[in-house]
């Protein structure tokens, strides 16, 4: 006989944030708030926060909750990185239906633990409610080390290249392959582009080493690589032109266009949730990037590919 699974409604409030308090342990969680050590001298706090909401940005029928978890943390540290600073906290909101197993939450907060720990970083506190569906907020705290400028979205200037570090298009393919097949009828060999968008990754350090090495702008794949990039360029009053050959499909991708009959180049430039870091510079290519276009002018604002216009200017949208 099978049994019926444990839910945070028979636990109660209180047991569910103690099973996840002992997946992600931390000495600063428990009271009231968490009380952060002190900064490093000459250093800056930086902040952010991201909703994610069943239904809209994951499906328990796809994901797992681990990698619920995962990608939680990554698109929130990855906007840290975007500003070149490193992540040092978060903090998990957590609302779910009462029927909710407690399996899941926990499998949600060992996802949550594995990401934090992969940068060095902690889960410092949250809060946990009932609600109709299953939703995460994360806030994530960084640390800006120095006195040079956070990589902002304004200072774009003509003549920089723009690189980037981490895939481009991944969990657009992967979003594309799981809406045709579902998790388990997708080839296997089609499983890294399922995994960029279920768990995208980014090494971590990527943006304090593009701001240590002279970038300027710096933002992060989530809507889309023209609209991103399009932000930077409308920020800075700049045009940008993207090299199509260096952010083409790979052969991964145009297998899956291909078994899917789709256009590869909707999921490059216009997928988004890659979490891909997008900055420009007038140094060298840091450490991890790779050049992918330049910025051509001041004035007018866009972004080209191969001097045109792009296929698509598509790109995620909340409303």
């Amino acid at each position: 006989m099978s049994s019926t699974p444990l839910t945070i409604g028979e636990i109660g409030e209180r047991e569910t944030i103690a099973r996840i308090v002992a997946v992600a342990p931390s000495s600063r969680n428990g009271d009231d708030a968490a009380v952060l050590g002190h900064p490093a001298p000459n250093s800056r706090t930086v902040v952010t926060t991201d909703l994610l909401v069943e239904g809209r940005h994951f499906r328990q029928d796809w994901s797992t909750p681990e990698e619920i978890g995962q990608r939680a943390i990554l698109q929130n540290f990855a906007d840290i990185e975007a500003m070149g600073a490193r992540p040092v906290a978060a903090v998990l909101g957590l609302s779910a239906p009462e029927c909710t197993p407690v399996a899941t939450i926990e499998g949600i907060a060992r996802g949550v633990e594995t990401q934090v720990a992969f940068y060095n970083a902690e889960l410092v506190g949250g809060d946990v409610t009932g609600g109709e569906h299953l939703t995460l907020s994360v806030t994530a705290i960084g640390s800006l080390g120095g006195s040079a400028a956070p990589l902002t979205l304004d200072r774009a200037r003509p003549g920089q290249q723009v690189v980037a570090a981490g895939k481009i298009g991944y969990s657009a393919a992967g979003l594309a392959l799981l809406s045709r097949f579902g998790r388990a009828g997708v080839p296997e060999e089609f499983e890294p582009l399922v995994q960029g968008f279920l768990s995208p990754s980014l090494l971590p350090g990527r943006g304090v080493i593009a701001r240590a090495t002279g970038a300027t702008s710096m933002t992060d794949n989530s809507d889309g690589l023209v609209a991103d990039l399009g932000t930077i360029a409308e920020r800075s009053k700049v045009t940008i032109d993207l090299e199509s050959d260096a952010i083409a499909p790979d052969e991964l991708q145009l297998k899956a266009a291909e078994l899917l009959g789709a256009d590869p180049w909707a999921w490059i430039l216009g997928g988004g949730e890659d979490h891909t870091l997008l900055a420009t510079t007038a140094q060298a290519v840091p450490s991890g990037f790779r050049r992918i276009g330049r910025v051509v002018k001041a004035g007018n604002f866009g972004v080209l590919v191969d001097g045109a216009e792009p296929s698509t200017t598509a790109g995620w949208v909340s409303f």
